[in-house]
This record gives C-alpha cells, sequence and structure tokens, in this order.
C-alpha cells in the first residue's frame, strides 16, 4: 500500500506540478502528502568566498530573509488552493481512509532535505530536470540515490493524468534495477487497470518477461507482452511505445550504469529522463 508521499518543493516554479501530481496519485490510492518546503538558510545565500564586511553582511542575511518568507508565502498559497482543487483534506494522514495533505517547513538543502524524509515515503514526487535552466538534476539524483525509494518523476507546467497509475507500462530487461523497480511498485501496479510489460526480447530465460508474467499473476497482477525492437535507442522506444499504448505512468529501473557514464556518453534512463513528457517512476 502506499501511505505516504514526499513532495519537496522550492521556489523555482515547478511545486505546482509536484503538488499536483502527487495529490492525483494520493486520491488514486487514499494515501497523505506530505509537501516539503525546503526554505533556504540565509546564510546559505551569502557569496561564497567573498569577504563582506559585517555591517553590509547583516543586511545581506536580513534581506534574504525577506525573500525566503515571501517565498514560503507564495508556496503555502499554492498549496491550499491545489489542496482545494483535488480535496486535499489539510492536516495529519489518517490511515489510509482519504486522501490528505500537510506542509512542513525545513531549512537547509534539498538535496539534505529530500535525503532526511525521503527514507520513510512510499514515493517521491519530483520534477524532470530542466537542462536548459540547469534545475532539478540534484533533486532527482538526490531522490534517487539517497533514499531507495520510487521516484515519479513529473513534466513540468502539465496537467497530471485524471487516473494517474491505471494504465501502467512496465520496462523489462531482467535487470537489478528493472527487478527492483517492479517489487517496489507492486501497490501502483496492484491498483492499475491495465498493466503492460515492454520488452526487447533481450532479457535471460530465467528472467523474461514471460516470468515476470507469472510473477505478477501469484501477486494479482494480471498484464500483457508488449515486444519492440532492441535495436537503436531503447529509451525512445520506451517512450514512443507507452505513447501508443495510452499510458499514464511508465515505470523503470533507473542508471544500470552509473549517472556520470550516462550523463556523458549516454543511457535508456537518460533519454528518458531528459525527453518524457508523461509521469515516470524510477528506481535505482
Amino acid at each position: 500500500m502506499i501511505r505516504k508521499i514526499l513532495a519537496p518543493v522550492r521556489g523555482d516554479g515547478k511545486g505546482d506540478s509536484v503538488i499536483a501530481h502527487a495529490a492525483v496519485l494520493a486520491k488514486n490510492t487514499n494515501s497523505h502528502i506530505e509537501v516539503t518546503h525546503c526554505r533556504a538558510r540565509p546564510e546559505d545565500m551569502m557569496p561564497f568566498g567573498v569577504p563582506v564586511p559585517n555591517i553590509f553582511r547583516k543586511q545581506m542575511l536580513e534581506q534574504a530573509k525577506i525573500v525566503a518568507d515571501a517565498e514560503e508565502q507564495v508556496l503555502i498559497e499554492e498549496f491550499r488552493a491545489l489542496a482545494k482543487k483535488f480535496n486535499l483534506e489539510i492536516g495529519a494522514g489518517n490511515g489510509g481512509k482519504g486522501p490528505t495533505a500537510e506542509w512542513v517547513e525545513e531549512a537547509g538543502r534539498q538535496v539534505d532535505v529530500i535525503r532526511q524524509h525521503g527514507r520513510l515515503a512510499d514515493v517521491i514526487v519530483v520534477p524532470k530536470p530542466d537542462v536548459d535552466r540547469n534545475l532539478g538534476t540534484n533533486t532527482l539524483k538526490a531522490a534517487l540515490f539517497n533514499t531507495g525509494r520510487p521516484v515519479l518523476m513529473v513534466p513540468d507546467k502539465k496537467e497530471p493524468p485524471e487516473n494517474l497509475g491505471k494504465n501502467v507500462t512496465v520496462a523489462w530487461n531482467g535487470s537489478l534495477e528493472s527487478s527492483r523497480a517492479v517489487t517496489m511498485t507492486l501497490p501502483i501496479l496492484r491498483s492499475a487497470e491495465k498493466v503492460t510489460i515492454l520488452s526487447s526480447g533481450g532479457e535471460p530465460p530465467s528472467a523474461s518477461a514471460e516470468k515476470l508474467q507469472e510473477y505478477l499473476r501469484a501477486h494479482g497482477i494480471e498484464s500483457t507482452i508488449t515486444r519492440f525492437s532492441g535495436s537503436g535507442n531503447v529509451g525512445k522506444a520506451l517512450l514512443s511505445t507507452s505513447a501508443e499504448l495510452g499510458a499514464d505512468c511508465l515505470i523503470m529501473g533507473a542508471y544500470g550504469d552509473s549517472h556520470e557514464r550516462e550523463t556523458v556518453f549516454g543511457g535508456n534512463t537518460q533519454h528518458v529522463v531528459d525527453k518524457a513528457d508523461m509521469p515516470v517512476i524510477l528506481v535505482h
């Protein structure tokens, strides 16, 4: 069961999309959202390595606090508006009796806040990184590599699917990462109305798509298998096939090769991270 969703936000303009997708998932699973605002500490906003006279330092710290207060107020208002829009009860979780949400204020760097709060979440929702603005890459990395939890990466400025998690595709190649992706998202797969296994047929016989189908059936999950060509760009094929099937979410293992290697040389996960315009659940 999914009972707790972590939605870290900050003043980068992506919080509304993160909260909206988390809200739809919470409605479909009767779970609780912890919207954690990563509030910048005034000292973190000071120029690094530049000596500043005390009188100016004090003024800069006061101004940084004013900016942080204003940012926080805007985000709280967005949170309340989205909670009302998606009929989320604001308050503590109620044990799965209905979707709820709460606002948590945490000072510090977002990567540290995600590590501290994410390890006791069932799903972490983060925005798709914005390469052009150099935003979000460290957030995604912190969620994937420092928590061990499934990470729902959502597209920016797009309304979430009304039935997020109801028509799901699963990328399968028999790897450790894809195996963990399946086992850690079983609650989502159980609640889905349609589950499609995407396979190029390159997995080992002991972990074939048919074997995965048997495993899912043992957990009460019916699925179908769709084959695609294993030659060419696999990440591109996963996205295009998911779109053809009308999937509202793709589940996949992430960074079987190291993140650094995929970033430099390209890889299936990196293509999906760069090009996806649909929600993707990543598990490392």
